[in-house]
């Protein structure tokens, strides 16, 4: 059995339980992240997605461009990282949710990114993809396909398409992580703000209207969700992401990620007004059950590799 390409100086370790600092900062991201998709949905559906995203990393910027000093090593990887997991991921990820006209249906389908990350793992950096993991990910994205076909969560395929892109963009941007070990987290978030700032608000200048008067509109729980991607998503849980991928494979980290939508579920239902019929329930189960199932099996082959 084949073991990954990575070299040993970059191979996170496998075979060690999860310390007690990485179980927090996975209970700690899915939290964030699950509260996350329901403010950037109450953000977008008075902000424009675009200016919502620039909004978001130029807030950012500002705690983060302290940490951006030289050296800077492999710069194509960081250059290819910045552009898909800043300006293409989350420009895809906002324009979705303001295209949604429910939560959860959209937020299960963001969950791709994981069966995206192995897709990429096996595809970039050579590490195996086993039966098992390809037979979770077709479950995963037929789930996605079964959800979109409700006759209520049809109507936002259009978003949840556009999610399925985003969560592309992001699988490649954690896998392209994992190869820049050299480069500290936040000095990696600072790069990536710097970059998704100015495009976002330029494509918003360009591609939207009526700023001025979204911005006057706005209510202060608005502009607690903006703060909220910008400071609590972006400078802590993405940065706690990036330091996970670097210590550990992404099958270590990623199956424990799956209470994410389950949170986001239970607020659009609870507070925003979603209608979860049984067959949306049946097909975030299936995604999920898919997801799972490639994180698990991506796992136990590395470390059955690492063993051998």
């Amino acid at each position: 059995m084949s073991t990954p390409s990575a070299s040993p100086a970059h191979q996170p370790p496998t075979t060690q339980s999860l310390a007690w600092p990485e179980i927090a900062a996975i209970a700690a991201i899915a939290l964030i992240w699950g509260v996350n998709n329901a403010a950037s949905k109450v953000a977008t559906d008075v902000l424009p997605p675009l200016l919502m995203g620039g909004l978001r990393f130029a807030i950012a910027g500002v705690f983060l461009v302290w940490f951006v000093r030289p050296p800077f090593p492999n710069l194509k990887s960081l250059a290819l990282l910045v552009l898909f997991g800043g300006p293409i991921h989350f420009g895809l990820v906002y324009l979705g949710f303001w295209m949604a006209q429910d939560l959860s249906p959209y937020s299960v389908a963001l969950q791709l990114w994981i069966p995206f990350t192995a897709l990429f793992a096996f595809l970039l950096l050579g590490e195996h993809l086993s039966r098992l993991a390809i037979a979770g990910l077709l479950v995963a994205f037929a789930g996605v396909a079964f959800m979109t076909l409700d006759p209520h969560a049809v109507r936002d395929w259009a978003a949840i398409a556009v999610g399925i892109a985003a969560s592309a963009a992001w699988a490649l941007t954690t896998v392209i992580a994992r190869r820049t070990t050299k480069v500290a987290p936040l000095k990696m978030q600072g790069l990536l703000a710097l970059v998704a700032a100015p495009s976002l608000l330029l494509g918003s200048w360009l591609f939207e209207s009526a700023q001025g008067e979204a911005i006057a509109a706005a209510t202060p729980l608005v502009w607690a969700s903006v703060l909220w991607a910008a400071l609590v998503s972006t400078v802590v849980a993405t940065g706690l992401l990036f330091w996970l991928v670097q210590r550990r494979e992404a099958g270590r980290v990623t199956p424990y990620l799956l209470s994410t939508p389950l949170i986001t579920i239970a607020i659009g239902w609870a507070f925003m007004g979603d209608i979860l019929t049984p067959q949306i329930l049946i097909g975030a189960a299936l995604t999920m059950a898919g997801v799972g199932v490639v994180s698990l099996a991506e796992r136990g082959l590395r470390a059955g590799a690492v063993r051998s």
